[in-house]
């Protein structure tokens, strides 16, 4: 079985993160997601966050953190999603490659249906959020 790497970042502005609505016609359609994307060829992850954020928001962002890794086989691939926390440099957010975006407070992440492979993920910055 193939595995796709995936580089998502977990992007903050004053106490919210961006989520992304994934196209109609593509794996997980609808549903929602911390933006980016596969990792290319000869590209660290971190580029490959960079380039994926600017491709499908119009973004440029800080150093990428990593933040927590996640290995989930799906019936037709396995993805390893690298999660990293970033901050906008420049640009404003802009549905670009994707149905929709929106800020959220952590609290309200679980109204969104995400994939089952980023439950762990917002579990994680639920409990942040708390401390």
């Amino acid at each position: 079985m193939k595995v796709v790497e995936v580089a998502a970042g977990l992007v903050y502005r004053e106490g919210r993160y961006l989520i992304a609505r994934r196209n109609p016609g593509v794996h997980l359609a609808g549903f929602w997601e911390f933006p980016g994307g596969k990792r290319e060829s000869g590209e660290t992850l971190e580029e490959c966050l960079q380039r994926e954020l600017f491709e499908e928001l119009g973004i440029r962002i800080d150093e990428p953190t990593p933040f927590q890794s996640i290995r989930h086989e799906y019936a037709e691939k396995t993805v390893e999603l690298h999660f990293f926390h970033c901050r906008i440099q420049s640009g404003q957010a802009t549905a670009i490659d994707c149905a929709e975006i929106r800020w959220v407070l952590p609290q309200e992440l679980s109204n969104f249906e995400f994939p089952p492979a980023d439950r762990p993920i917002i579990e994680a910055l639920l409990r942040q959020s708390m401390e």
